[in-house]
């Protein structure tokens, strides 16, 4: 399979809990806390999927 090369494409091959939670804390501006709310899940695992998925996104990107 070939490598994601668009920032669209980078994150369409996220997981989807990744892929939701970064597109709700980055393009939609929700804080975490807001998420957690939204999501019914705690805090600290929103957080741990925000600092999982920034991570992730570095590292295909080749940052």
């Amino acid at each position: 399979m070939k490598e994601p090369t668009t920032l669209t494409q980078v994150l369409a091959s996220l997981p989807e809990e990744e892929r939701i939670i970064l597109t709700l804390n980055y393009l939609r501006g929700m804080s975490s806390a807001e998420i957690a709310t939204m999501l019914s899940v705690p805090e600290r695992a929103v957080d741990a999927v925000i600092s999982a998925g920034k991570a992730r996104l570095s590292a295909l990107l080749g940052l």
